[in-house]
């Protein structure tokens, strides 16, 4: 891991002509809640709409740096990882095939479609498809991008830290979604790099809590998945996941919230900011909320990952919470 702060900063030269450095902006909603100085990292205004899209341009451009002559590539997604790799082979001139679960949203299947790559369903969960995309990886001799174990990855989506760093450098604890522990790793590696007394608070739903029971038990372990808002952060932690290492070293604390409060702070950022975020942003900006009392004071930034979410969703949660 002592490495990885490094390969941010490569990965914050490498990606700039391809990736927005997003907006943080002061939340004058969640700073009055409680006396906190609380500011929103719109990673969800990003291009192909969430944080994924510098773990995939990392990738890729480091992949095209070692052999141009890259043709073909494959991924494994429930939507976000595949959409954001999608825009980035399209753009870089790679041809790609992304392997979605039989779980896949829609709207996020015809997303990766609309981006260029061929979208095919495989598996019946993201593990299946994430071991299917790698069985196919090694019989065509192509690369296999993960969504989190694979430092150039990493390295992309800590890319996030530099920024918010650069922005706030007196930033006292930053709340990140965790799935596969991607973003939270790069992310947290960077900021402990430079402010070492910053917490970095991981974040997950209830219905699929794999990396903060796996950091209890000391190792990876199965958790069941059940149906979530934050779908972005749905699936378990892949076996000899290097996320896992790193997510005992830098994160702070975790906070483990309900459907319920993702949905109102869904509602909530529309009501308040007038913006679209999925469940997974959701998820960051409801711990924060539920654990506001400890911060008081303090300089803390919510990462709001992304802004995929259907219109029915939408729809749902403004008939249940206008």
């Amino acid at each position: 891991m002592d490495s990885l702060p490094g390969k941010c900063i490569e990965a914050s030269k490498r990606i700039r002509p391809h990736v927005r450095h997003t907006p943080m902006d002061y939340s004058y909603w969640l700073s009055s809640l409680n006396s906190n100085h609380v500011y929103i990292k719109w990673e969800s205004e990003q291009i192909s709409g969430s944080a994924k899209a510098r773990g995939a341009f990392n990738k890729l451009m480091a992949i095209k740096e070692r052999n141009p002559e890259i043709k073909e590539a494959i991924v494994a997604s429930t939507g976000n990882h595949g959409a954001a790799c999608s825009l980035a082979m399209k753009i870089l001139g790679i041809n790609g095939k992304v392997y979605v679960p039989t779980m896949v949203e829609k709207f996020k299947y015809e997303m990766i479609q609309q981006y260029g790559s061929t979208a095919e369903i495989q598996g019946e969960g993201c593990a299946e498809a994430e071991s299917l995309a790698r069985a196919y990886s090694e019989a065509n001799s192509i690369p296999y991008i993960s969504p989190s174990n694979d430092w150039d990855v990493l390295a992309g989506q800590g890319v996030i830290g530099c920024e918010i760093f650069e922005d706030l450098p007196s930033v006292d604890a930053v709340f990140i979604s965790v799935g596969g522990g991607g973003i939270v790793a790069g992310v947290g590696a960077y900021i402990k790099s430079v402010k070492p007394d910053c917490k970095i608070i991981g974040c997950e739903t209830i219905q699929s809590p794999a990396m903060s029971e796996s950091q209890k038990a000391g190792y990876i372990v199965e958790v069941p998945n059940k149906p979530t808002l934050s779908d972005g952060t749905a699936g378990g932690v892949e076996k000899g996941n290097i996320t896992f290492d790193i997510c005992k070293e830098v994160v702070d604390d975790w906070v483990i919230v309900t459907e319920e409060e993702i949905a109102k702070a869904i509602y909530n950022v529309m009501e308040h900011h007038h913006k679209i975020v999925e469940g997974s942003a959701g998820l960051a900006i409801a711990a924060y909320i539920k654990t506001m009392s400890k911060y008081k004071g303090k300089n803390v930034v919510v990462l709001s990952c992304g802004s995929n979410i259907s219109v029915n969703r939408i729809k749902d949660i403004i008939n249940t919470y206008g």
